[in-house]
């Protein structure tokens, strides 16, 4: 997936009012899941990226270890938005993640990730929760 169209994709189904905030939500996501990952596994993600985005991954500092929660407080922050938005952003981000990459690395993704981070992967639902 080109640059361009993962953009747009998050742009669309987060219902962002521009292409910069919903750069700014992927931004977010994307260094707070690198944080979380190890072994290389950012890198990996980052290669199957276009390198606008594969950076995010890259400039994180992995192998951290937090819960589900701490990593929609991360995304808050670092997004500037309440956290049920940031909650709804990461959601997305995700979503159109799992369309970028190849399922088998996104299944070496999960497998490093507790499984109450399976319900950050299982998208967006098309709506923001209240």
């Amino acid at each position: 997936m080109q640059y361009d169209q993962f953009v747009g994709q998050v742009h669309a189904r987060g219902r962002f009012a521009s292409d910069g905030e919903a750069v700014r939500a992927i931004h977010a996501t994307l260094e707070t899941l690198g944080e979380r990952l190890y072994g290389g596994e950012a890198e990996n993600l980052a290669a199957q990226l276009p390198p606008e985005l594969g950076h995010y991954l890259r400039e994180a500092v992995t192998g951290q270890s937090f819960d589900l929660d701490e990593f929609f407080r991360r995304v808050s922050m670092r997004e500037g938005v309440d956290l049920p938005e940031a909650v709804f952003h990461a959601r997305v981000v995700m979503e159109v993640l799992k369309e970028a990459v190849s399922p088998g690395l996104l299944d070496k993704v999960l497998d490093q990730l507790p499984a109450e981070y399976d319900s950050l992967f299982a998208g967006s639902r098309g709506k923001m929760p209240q």
